[in-house]
């Protein structure tokens, strides 16, 4: 039984971390020994996903110059379960529930989040009606049976469902959080009946209360199960044959990494693995500079994602709308918007400019790439501003068609409405900007923050392009990683092993067996994470776990979450968990109430095996007498100057520790480039970190500015 990853052999010295984006796959070497470390990216194979991150591994090591042995650590971040729900390409998933209730994923609840829109539609539910069997049952709301399961009736229903062809199964029954019983003996005699078949059981996958949320999260995860399954072994098959002796380890949503046996079991803990990623690399760096109040802002090809980090921590949710569809799961409160490189610049029906959702992806991806792609995106506008490098990217890997952009949008947007090309790029990236900059807000302004408190950090492949711009309407300043184009891969290198449970059992902090109560469903969660860890080939020796309960006045209808100190049990324990519920209350709603009764309802446990993370800081000695020199010049289009600017070209790999760049200018890298527009200059730190901050209004004189309104 393997324990953690700094224990293996120390000649297997290298970290690998890979991050699969709808667009773009990118990875990122570590070698603990030297410090080495080798970056890399390629175009992601959506039709077969688990071909580009192989394929990587492979041109890494090349060009690291490392055997497959002396690897002995291999971690994913992946958009395989995201991708699979988004585009509903999910397993044929059947539903054996309580009598009475195989309609409840379509009635949901009565909020409805298009009340005056005549045209909205409801998402499909995952499991046609056709497939959604009950039978006799009835477990009561304090866990006494009111109707014996009919186990002849699961046999039935399990046999009409394989007889229409389903590969995966979900089983919820009501009330199942509190006596699972009836679900532990219907899962036998699926599991009995269907070897090897893929079964998802409510109590397994959410033992929290909420019917309907627990019902839908017990489809999705049979929804994915199969595909993911299949996925992770295939991943995990290639690793073996490329000779790297230890199977790969896969990012969940809540900021750790799982095994791919768990991974695969429960693979809505994954929906949002690709971004958590790079929300825990930008938490990493930023706390190696001294910084803990954060806006992580990554944007890729394919979609814009950020999070607020507050004191080093990131904030975490509990339940996520995904898709329309409402998911409990622990997951970094990460808010997602349609705005990448390679979304879609389109006109609506009323004529007005838009862009995104949706996406080209890597097939056919954006015009420029020369790919197939026709239509306007993100991508093509920067390139026709001279933002992009004209000719290639990707360090020259990947060449650059720049008289395809300027005809796509020409094409698609300017002729449409009547503008010059430049000036219908300009207004295809102010409508993209002001799209990320409504997420920012989204998790800032509307929870009572003032974003200028924050240091906006931009990676993803197209982070830095916009960041300036975003940190200009914002008030804010910036921090570009010295690889923003795979912090997410690199991120996944920083994260320990994580299990995150939770279980419902309501009870009132005034009960006298309150203490006992609370002591034992901890122990209870405790002992379910060693099992899991046990199930992934993980011994449990070193396991740190933290604990936190969702609590609420009683009466109320939405619970906060307060923390366990760790060590705190009985009395003490609950003290502890009153205390900082009360206190959380009245930071959030500006009063408490000590005085009335307090009510636990969800106890939650974060298990933990740590890992050695990667000592980044101890390379960055790049230092030079003297400033940088450019490696060439172009003209830059910048709004706020007027027009075409000349602009120097720095590479990034030139750029030493103390050295400062006045806008406009242009840092070009193989996994990114970074815009300062004519009102910024920046610095770069210990860390090679680029620092962005606003030096004041524009006042480069435009070079060709005619030219943009030709």
């Amino acid at each position: 039984m393997r324990t953690r990853p700094e224990r293996e052999e120390m000649s297997r010295t290298i970290r690998v971390g890979i991050d699969v984006g709808g667009t773009f796959t990118d990875l990122y070497l570590f070698e603990e020994g030297s410090g080495t470390v080798v970056r890399h990216k390629l175009p992601s194979t959506p039709e077969d996903p688990h071909q580009a991150p192989v394929r990587g591994l492979v041109e890494l090591l090349r060009k690291a110059g490392a055997r497959p042995a002396e690897v002995g650590f291999v971690g994913l971040g992946t958009t395989v379960a995201t991708n699979a729900l988004l585009e509903r390409k999910g397993a044929p998933t059947g539903l054996i529930t309580t009598k009475g209730f195989r309609d409840l994923l379509e009635i949901g609840r009565q909020k409805r989040p298009s009340v005056y829109d005549p045209f909205a539609r409801r998402p499909d539910p995952l499991v046609r009606r056709e497939l959604r069997l009950e039978v006799e049952e009835r477990i009561g709301a304090d866990g006494t049976v009111i109707r014996a399961l009919d186990e002849e009736g699961v046999a039935r229903a399990l046999a009409a469902l394989l007889a229409a062809s389903v590969e995966s199964v979900a089983i919820c029954f009501l009330n199942a959080y509190v006596e699972p019983d009836h679900e532990r003996r219907a899962a036998a005699i699926a599991r009995a009946r269907w070897p090897g078949g893929h079964v998802s059981v409510s109590h397994e996958i959410l033992p929290e209360f909420r019917e309907y949320e627990r019902l839908n999260s017990t489809v999705v995860n049979a929804y994915l199960a199969p595909r993911m399954q299949r996925y992770l072994a295939e991943f995990a098959d290639e690793v073996a044959g490329l000779g790297i002796p230890e199977p790969p380890f896969v990012m969940n949503s809540g900021g750790g990494v799982v095994s791919p046996a768990l991974a695969g079991r429960r693979p809505i803990d994954c929906l949002l693995s690709g971004p958590s990623g790079g929300v825990s690399g930008a938490t990493f760096l930023a706390g190696m500079v001294g910084l803990k109040d954060i806006v992580a802002f990554d944007m890729g090809g394919t979609s814009t994602d950020v999070c607020l980090v507050r004191d080093g921590r990131p904030e975490v949710t509990h339940a996520r709308m995904v898709d329309g569809l409402p998911v409990r799961l622990t997951a970094l409160d990460i808010h997602t918007v349609g705005a990448g490189g390679s979304s879609v610049a389109w006109i609506d029906a009323g004529g007005l400019l838009r862009v995104g959702p949706r996406s080209v992806g890597a097939k056919p991806g954006p015009a420029c790439y020369g790919t197939g792609g026709e239509e306007a995106t993100v991508t093509d506008a920067n390139v026709v501003l001279g933002r992009l490098n004209p000719k290639h990217l990707l360090g020259g890997s990947l060449p650059i068609d720049a008289g395809r952009a300027f005809a796509a949008i020409e094409r698609n947007i300017a002729r449409r409405k009547g503008l010059d090309v430049r000036e219908a790029a300009a207004a295809i990236l102010a409508v993209s900007n002001t799209s990320v900059a409504q997420a920012i807000r989204f998790v800032s302004v509307e929870r009572g923050l003032d974003p200028a408190g924050f240091e906006l950090v931009a990676f993803g492949g197209a982070g830095p392009l916009h960041a300036a711009a975003v940190a200009r309407e914002l008030g804010m300043s910036v921090l570009v990683p010295e690889s923003p184009g795979v912090l997410c891969a690199m991120g996944v290198l920083t994260k320990d092993i994580q299990i995150d449970l939770g279980r419902t059992r309501l009870l009132r902090a005034s009960a006298a067996n309150a203490p006992g109560e609370v002591d034992a469903l901890f122990a209870g969660l405790e002992r379910e994470a060693r099992s899991a860890f046990a199930t992934g080939g993980l011994a449990g020796d070193g396991l740190e776990v933290g604990r936190t309960v969702d609590a609420r006045y009683a009466g109320q209808n939405y619970e906060l979450s307060a923390p366990v100190p760790p060590g705190a049990r009985g009395a003490g324990a609950l003290a502890a968990v009153k205390a900082a519920f009360h206190a959380e209350h009245r930071r959030l709603y500006g009063y408490d109430r000590p005085e009335a009764e307090v009510e636990l309802v969800t106890f939650r446990l974060k298990a933990t095996l740590p890992v050695k993370n990667p000592d980044v800081g101890r390379r960055r000695d790049r230092r030079r007498a003297g400033g940088p020199a450019p490696v060439g010049r172009r003209r830059v289009f910048f709004e706020e100057a007027g027009g075409f600017v000349d602009c120097p070209v720095y590479e990034r790999a030139d750029l030493a520790v103390g050295d400062a760049l006045a806008g406009p200018a242009v840092v070009e890298q193989m996994d990114a480039t970074t815009v300062l527009p004519p009102d910024f200059r920046a610095e770069v730190d210990t860390l090679l970190n680029l620092r962005l901050t606003r030096s004041g209004p524009a006042a480069a004189p435009a070079v060709g500015a005619a030219e943009a309104r030709a």
